[in-house]
């Protein structure tokens, strides 16, 4: 009998060592082959699932915390290094599955902590966290295990949530694309071109791709609320105070503010309950501690529009050419609150522009920061910016950046007192107009522009006002650009607003259902990814073989008109768009002129991509003798 125990304990370690290896990078970040844990052998559906409805399956014993995170663990297998190749997630938690197993025991024992109890969250690699490495994304910090967990981690941890990784950001937060030394370049679900934005683009991509119930991400000037923009999801920067930033790796101690990002307001709400509050390590929580209501959740009930005055701030709007299409889809937001019962306003803030140009202090205060942060770190491999840069540590986009943010003496510096100065006069103008024209929040784009192609720059950010001014800022939904990529419309209110902008955003959600998934990480099949669907096509003397992959949305052909009697030779072999019954304009050449056979793959994007899989294409043959073509045969994928 030892010697069966035996080998079921050894067996019992080769699982457990084979799952573990489905992390990126382990503990100690060493490369691991990658071999994703297999398909649990029974899939619970955590696909767009809220935390409410999670916690509903579990209670009624449909599910459990272990099949959630074995669940979510498949989807990040399927589509962060596989499929999509989202590259959003940095570390899985090791320890998950244990930690879901407590929570599981302690249900079956009639102790339930609260909403959270047992739900997988992800939270952003520079929260300090005891059981996985913290690397803001750096390479050169790749290795630095924190001793304790964060102050809002070990918040979500006492109330019951499994923290199951660590996502992806842009370098030491220095940016808004989301591109670092240690995991290159994370994509947008919604267009695998693009960037999700930053610097919480992993937690943004994972959320908007249902790796997590929930995630949490850190804002210094946008990096909460633009991810949340470009992943269709609902992001909060909270009153400057609201929350501890106690062991969250700074960028800017006087505009740094962490906090969740969730599919919902529901779910934002639950994770805002779960993590503000006081902290002794963190002295500008204090002033909270009276202004923070009992529960965001319960403040949403009777949430309405009705009788809110909105102020349309349209300094923040733009007026370039590549504004007019986001500032379209906001205006017609806003006339649904109209339509909802608000009172929507122009507005206009005396002395905005000049007031915001130079305000932000990261660059005075970033290199201090973070040198102090790594003081408190005996085990951090570097222990200051300078030596990042002269090691080589960072990724090339930051080198100047980097070094211009290395260049002060000093914190203290002329800008750095005039920027303070504009700081609290703007914070103090903001206010004054809200009261004395009765406005309830600010409204503007959280980006004037569509998220950036991958390697450019993203335009017409607007994180700069609430970093200033300390104010809260909520970044929701507002609508859909015409090639599918999320648009958001931002409210921001007077200091400890965050329930009534919640309350606005909930009602707004309600009636307009925001909402829509990613095409690239859908449902998993029994646990792992959708195969490729495919059709065959005979049209006249031509023939065409097609394979589809939903995650990527990649179109593969084989072509042939070998078939086409030798006088009439091919003119064209297309995929159009159909209007109806009437054609519609040409989307691809299959095959050129006089080109017999031929194979390849297409991109489908945006529209393009949503009619192929709604059946609104068609392949059309163009021939010498038929040279306004044959009857159209619809692609009908299987």
């Amino acid at each position: 009998m030892a010697r069966i125990r035996h080998m079921r304990s050894k067996l019992l370690l080769a699982s457990v060592t084979a799952i573990l290896c489905f992390a990126r990078v382990d503990a100690q970040r060493t490369p691991p082959k990658p071999q994703p844990p297999p398909a649990p052998v029974e899939y619970f559906e955590v696909y767009e699932q809220s935390i409410v409805d999670l916690q509903a399956a579990m209670t009624s014993g449909r599910t459990t915390s272990r099949a959630l995170v074995d669940s979510y663990l498949a989807r990040i297998a399927a589509y962060d290094q596989a499929g999509p190749r989202l590259n959003a997630i940095v570390i899985t938690n090791p320890r998950a599955r244990e930690d879901a197993d407590a929570m599981d025991a302690e249900r079956a024992n009639k102790n339930v902590r609260g909403p959270l109890h047992g739900i997988p969250v992800l939270v952003k690699d520079n929260y300090n966290t005891a059981d996985m490495p913290t690397s803001g994304g750096a390479l050169g910090l790749a290795t630095m295990q924190p001793a304790t967990d964060a102050f809002q981690v070990k918040k979500l941890r006492d109330a019951g949530a499994v923290i199951l990784g660590k996502t992806t950001m842009h370098e030491l937060a220095s940016g808004i694309t989301n591109i670092s030394s240690l995991t290159g370049q994370t994509r947008n679900p919604y267009d695998l071109f693009r960037a999700p934005g930053g610097s919480s683009g992993g937690t943004g991509a994972a959320i908007g791709a249902s790796f997590a119930a929930a995630g949490m991400g850190s804002d210094t000037c946008g990096s909460i609320r633009i991810p949340a923009a470009n992943q269709n999801l609902v992001g909060l920067r909270g009153t400057h105070g609201l929350s501890s930033r106690d062991g969250v790796m700074p960028l800017s101690s006087t505009q740094d503010i962490a906090g969740p990002l969730a599919r919902s307001v529901t779910d934002l709400a639950i994770m805002l309950d779960a993590t503000v509050g006081a902290d002794a390590n963190d002295p500008i929580t204090a002033e909270g501690t009276s202004r923070i209501p009992a529960s965001y959740r319960d403040a949403l009930a009777g949430a309405t529009l009705k009788g809110a005055r909105i102020g349309v701030l349209r300094a923040l709007w733009g007026n370039a050419p590549e504004d007019d299409e986001v500032a379209g889809i906001v205006r017609k937001a806003l006339d649904g609150f109209k339509a909802q019962g608000a009172e929507v306003i122009d507005i206009t803030v005396p002395g905005l522009d000049d007031l915001l140009r130079d305000s932000s202090v990261i660059n005075d205060e970033f290199k201090f920061d973070l040198a102090d942060y790594l003081a408190r770190m005996p085990n951090a491999p570097v222990k200051s910016l300078g030596e990042i840069i002269d090691r080589g540590l960072h990724h090339a986009e930051l080198d100047t950046q980097f070094r211009t943010r290395n260049l002060p003496e000093k914190r203290e510096t002329e800008h750095y007192r005039q920027a303070m100065i504009k700081r609290h006069t703007l914070r103090t103008l903001v206010l004054a107009t809200l009261d004395e024209q009765r406005i309830d929040a600010l409204a503007y784009p959280t980006l004037r522009r569509k998220p950036a192609l991958i390697g450019e720059p993203q335009g017409g950010t607007n994180c700069q006002l609430s970093a200033t001014t300390g104010l809260p800022a909520m970044s929701m939904p507002a609508g859909f650009s015409t090639d599918g990529l999320p648009i958001a419309l931002e409210l921001l209110g007077g200091a400890w607003q965050e329930a009534k902008l919640l309350k606005y955003a909930y009602a707004w959600e309600q009636v307009s259902k925001p909402r829509r998934p990613p095409f690239s990480t859908p449902p998993l099949v029994k646990g792992v990814a959708p195969a490729p669907t495919a059709a065959d096509i005979t049209i006249g003397a031509a023939s065409v073989k097609l394979s589809y992959d939903t995650t990527t949305g990649v179109l593969r052909y084989d072509a042939s008109a070998a078939k086409v009697a030798m006088p009439d030779r091919v003119v064209g072999l297309t995929v159009q768009r159909g209007d109806g019954d009437k054609p519609g304009p040409i989307v691809a050449q299959l095959l050129a002129p006089n080109q017999i056979t031929g194979s390849g793959t297409l991109t489908m994007r945006g529209r393009n991509r949503d009619d192929l899989v709604a059946g609104r294409l068609y392949v059309q043959l163009y021939t010498k003798q038929l040279p306004l073509g044959t009857a159209r045969q619809p692609i009908t994928l299987r």
